[in-house]
């Protein structure tokens, strides 16, 4: 079934997640969070895909939010709905064992500041223009921004974010701990492509297995951690291609530290 919403491409191990296929401004309607969730599932699975890109480049926005058009008509039980997809979708994100690079291309609002919580790493354009101004509109998010957010910048960082639906530029995101990188707008494509392409000559075995125990950090216990880690380890092992690029190393043909 094709797709009306976003498109998908792929290219060098990488698969590339366009939303809006250059469109202004990017909403999250009902539609758009299926067609994620089903295109997720489709390069999870896509033999020659090893990491993940999801943007709105080249539009002017990475997602703007939900369709207020759509939600002026919810009563209780549609927000609950409406909040349970939001929510398998960037549960399909976290629990699919290949990296998924957010690339923040322009303005990332409200549950487009979600989605890109749901994203292992975020890389941003200078262009970027990122808030959660629902206290404003007499909503707050029901996309887990309420419990991400806190996670990964803290407490208080989530708190003025919140509460002052104050929108925030490139560098005030890097430095609170939103984004790990920040690009010009002129090259943000070329360098977000050429970061992912190197993430993608990674063994994609001890990229899932490095994902699934840093997530499971949050869940877990110390003790229970480690135990993880260590079963993680052991497992790759077990996988010839993961012993084929250690003796590529020893031999000196794998260039393990180059670009």
């Amino acid at each position: 079934m094709p797709y009306k919403k976003l498109r998908i491409e792929v290219k060098n191990r990488v698969g590339f997640i366009l939303m809006g296929a250059g469109h202004r401004f990017n909403k999250l309607t009902i539609t758009m969070l299926k067609e994620l969730k089903r295109a997720v599932a489709e390069l999870s699975r896509h033999p020659d895909v090893v990491c993940i890109v999801i943007t709105g480049y080249p539009g002017e926005s990475f997602a703007v939010g939900a369709d207020i058009y759509q939600m002026v008509e919810f009563g209780p039980a549609d927000g609950f709905s409406f909040a349970e997809l939001g929510q398998s979708l960037f549960t399909a994100m976290e629990e699919c064992p290949k990296p998924i690079i957010g690339a923040l291309n322009g303005i990332t609002m409200g549950g487009g500041c979600d989605l890109s919580l749901a994203c292992d790493l975020r890389i941003a354009s200078d262009a970027l223009v990122i808030a959660h101004p629902g206290a404003k509109l007499g909503i707050i998010t029901g996309f887990c921004g309420t419990q991400k957010l806190p996670r990964l910048v803290g407490k208080n960082f989530a708190r003025e974010i919140f509460m002052t639906s104050e929108p925030y530029g490139a560098a005030d995101a890097l430095r609170m701990g939103l984004v790990d990188r920040v690009y010009p707008a002129d090259e943000f494509w070329e360098r977000v492509v050429a970061f992912a392409e190197r993430t993608a000559t990674a063994s994609p075995a001890a990229l899932a297995m490095a994902k699934k125990a840093i997530n499971a950090s949050e869940d877990c216990d110390l003790k229970t951690g480690c135990a993880l880690e260590a079963a993680s380890f052991a497992y790759l092992f077990a996988t010839s291609p993961e012993r084929e690029r250690m003796t590529g190393f020893l031999e000196g043909t794998a260039n393990v530290f180059g670009s």
